[in-house]
């Protein structure tokens, strides 16, 4: 698996390098060679410390790193969109009892950033998509100077999330080290394995084929990764809007290149995905709805589907096996429960 490098933006209290203005926050700091600044000492190994994560994505690689020396808690759960999502009164009160803040960022929790800001200046603040090198990160269609958020869905670039995670804890937590360090390790065997699955079974899918519609732009890095042209009715950020010129070219797209199947989101409303397959209907080519996939949030809490290998295994499932490619239903561990049948 390709391997990814770079710096982790983090913010700090005592001994941080400080925040630059909103209008870039990037507040970064090398993960390695250089200690993450704290507000207090690390806690002792008995008494496990308090992390919470803004998305879920980011949540299951710190849990699997932190092992039992930590609690981690997810703000967001199940089919919450994280573009528009807004912290609650109960969500501010978790983020301050939280010895640690992780997030994405790279301006995906865009309406959270000035609250996080004021919160790094009295704890760790780190945005681990921020530890791929920005050459590897692909441009916003969006918002001016600034990289596509979901870099998620590409497994080998979350690498780096996890190693970041990994050496964020350690320099938290310096007695946890050989913990980290060896749960870290087998974290990332799994994810060696579940990229290796996704370069065996897509594959498999037509050359013809290889187009994935979707209700938003959350899979560029998933088609950069794994050879597909990737569509979207909507922009990156679900707050973008999709025009009925958008629509009708889109369903051109569908007629023109015979492409029979689309893919809604667990997080985005379908009604574009309808409109594209009534048009197309209209125009007399069929298009069905090839399954639903998980693009902002992951799968309910307790599944598989809610933890990040999960998540990817069924989208990469998904997807081949409705673009008639050949993937085994119950994906690469044999799992799976809502992948196309």
């Amino acid at each position: 698996m390709a391997k990814t490098g770079g710096r982790s933006r983090t913010t700090s209290g005592k001994g941080a390098r400080g925040l630059c203005r909103r209008a870039v926050l990037t507040f970064t700091i090398a993960l390695t060679g250089a200690a993450l600044a704290v507000a207090a000492a690390a806690p002792a190994a008995e008494t496990p410390f308090r992390i919470v994560t803004t998305v879920a994505q980011i949540a299951d690689p710190v849990r699997h790193v932190v092992g039992d020396r930590a609690v981690v808690e997810s703000l967001m759960g199940e089919g919450v969109d994280p573009h528009s999502y807004r912290a609650t009164r109960s969500d501010v009160a978790r983020l301050n009892a939280a010895d640690v803040i992780f997030f994405n960022g790279l301006y995906l929790e865009a309406q959270m950033e000035d609250m996080l800001e004021r919160l790094s200046a009295r704890k760790p603040v780190v945005a681990l998509a921020e530890s791929i090198d920005s050459a590897l990160l692909l441009d916003s269609q969006d918002y001016q100077d600034k990289h596509d958020p979901h870099v998620w869905m590409d497994v080998g670039k979350w690498t780096a999330v996890t190693e970041a995670a990994r050496d964020a804890l350690i320099d938290f937590d310096p007695d946890g080290a050989e913990v980290y360090r060896a749960n870290a390790a087998a974290y990332l065997a799994e994810l060696e394995r579940l990229d290796d699955y996704a370069r065996t079974v897509l594959p498999t899918v037509p050359d013809g084929a290889r187009v994935l519609i979707t209700a938003h732009d959350a899979f560029n890095y998933f088609g950069d990764a794994y050879g597909f042209e990737v569509v979207g009715i909507q922009g990156i950020s679900t707050d973008s809007e999709a025009g009925l010129q958008r629509i009708e070219a889109m369903v051109d797209l569908l007629v023109d290149r015979g492409i029979g199947a689309v893919f809604v989101e667990s997080s985005v409303a379908d009604r574009n995905i309808r409109a594209l397959i009534d048009g197309a209907a209209a125009r007399g080519h069929h298009v069905e709805i090839g399954g639903t996939l998980f693009s902002d949030a992951m799968g309910q809490p307790g599944t598989y589907e809610g933890t990040y290998v999960g998540m990817l295994d069924h989208n990469i499932t998904t997807i081949t096996r409705a673009l008639d490619g050949e993937a085994p239903a119950s994906g690469l561990n044999g799992r799976l429960t809502l992948a196309t049948n």
